[in-house]
């Protein structure tokens, strides 16, 4: 390496280690920034000069006096309109598509049926309504700077390939390659419940947390897991299968029959499709029920048991308990092994957790050795898409690697 190539190098790093270090304490000034990073003065002028014309900052309190008369610091701050980047949350019901500005603040959203467009290419519809969500926005196609994706199953991260997602019907799917046929930008996939909770982290109920797991609970019921602030994946992106935990082994013996194929235990005694059918099953010999004429002919769903236990209704009761003392029995044997800072809850089945919350608390709290905060998903519905963001600003250092 030539001496004038070494010394573009160092350059480009220190421009980099500058703009975190805005990024991390903004409002700072340039000598407050000379003094943190140990670079000269004139060095990190120069450095801030050209990120402000590059415009990932910008000053504010340019010769305001103070009170012992001298002038103000300039403050620097980082410019989160710089870049956008895009979140996918693929689901088995709906796929969601939001474009984000670098603060997680979303600029634009769409979404579109996921059955739908299943046969003829999720991935080439998802480009097109990205498409069109960049040009009604008016949004400069070169500030894209990527797309994060989370999609419902197990995710080798590095090559991107789904290994096996149930609900799309998708077996070692060549999600990367496929997606790189539409879309010219860099791309990241992994689970959606490891993408959730980078989001939650990121900008919802575990901010400063190092140490965090996040259950949702929907028709299957899944975690995703941060330890001392990495995401935990498991030697073959498994880890977090929650809903395989056995909470009741004569049960699994003698009853346990799959959901779905290869869907688990937990999943089939407390996930949402579980207890609409638990609760159609109970309502099916009970003549005298409000529901029974309903059930004759069709499915009870989740949703229905939980309004009618807020009601009062003994027999959603019964079925609505039985699987908030499944999914307590599951956090405990979680929270036991890990010790998180915090767990928090999201999914479907968290739609009622106001009714859920307070039984959960109590046998938790109960029987576990060490308190954990329980907490309700604080970016709920938007968990996915924005943890999406968060997954690709993580693996791709973000803005950072524009230079």
């Amino acid at each position: 390496m030539s001496m004038n190539e070494s010394k573009m190098q160092i350059k480009s790093q220190n421009k980099k280690r500058i703009l975190q270090c805005i990024l991390e304490n903004a409002p700072i000034s340039r000598a407050e920034i000379a003094g943190k990073m140990k670079i000269s003065k004139p060095t990190v002028s120069l450095l801030v000069d050209e990120l402000i014309q590059e415009n990932w900052i910008f000053e504010k309190g340019i010769g305001e006096s103070t009170s012992q008369g001298g002038r103000r610091p300039i403050h620097l701050y980082f410019n989160d309109k710089a870049a956008y980047v895009i979140g996918t949350d693929i689901g088995g019901t709906k796929v969601k598509m939001v474009i984000s500005d670098l603060n997680g603040t979303i600029i634009a959203c769409s979404s579109f049926p996921t059955e739908q467009f299943l046969q003829t290419g999720l991935l080439k519809k998802i480009a097109k309504e990205i498409e069109l969500m960049i040009q009604k926005n008016h949004i400069d196609q070169k500030k894209i700077l990527g797309m994060g994706a989370g999609v419902p199953g197990i995710t080798e991260t590095t090559c991107g390939i789904v290994t096996e997602a149930p609900s799309l019907n998708w077996i070692r799917y060549p999600f990367i390659k496929e997606a790189e046929r539409y879309m010219s930008f860099p791309i990241y996939v992994d689970n959606d419940v490891n993408v959730a909770v980078l989001g939650e982290q990121w900008l919802g109920s575990a901010k400063q947390k190092e140490n965090v797991m996040f259950i949702a609970i929907g028709t299957g019921i899944g975690s995703g897991m941060i330890i001392h602030n990495q995401l935990y994946r498991g030697s073959s992106n498994a880890a977090g299968e929650m809903g395989y935990m056995v909470t009741d082994k004569n049960d699994m013996k003698n009853e346990f029959k799959p959901v779905f194929h290869r869907y688990g235990y937990l999943e089939s005694v407390a996930g949402g499709k579980a207890i609409g059918e638990k609760l159609t099953k109970l309502v099916r010999q009970s003549p005298g029920h409000s529901l029974y004429e309903k059930a004759q002919l069709e499915e009870l769903t989740g949703e229905m048991a939980f309004a009618l236990a807020k009601k009062g209704d003994e027999i959603a009761l019964q079925v609505i308990n039985e699987a908030i003392e499944h999914i307590a029995y599951g956090i405990v044997n979680a929270a036991s092994l890990l010790n998180p800072e915090v767990i928090i809850l999201g999914g479907g089945v968290f739609k009622s957790s106001e009714f859920i919350l307070p039984k959960l608390r109590e046998i938790v709290d109960h029987y576990l050795p060490s308190s954990v905060e329980l907490r309700v998903s604080q970016l709920g519905e938007n968990a996915g898409v924005l943890g999406a963001v968060s997954l690709f600003l993580r693996e791709h250092e973000s803005m950072i690697n524009f230079f």
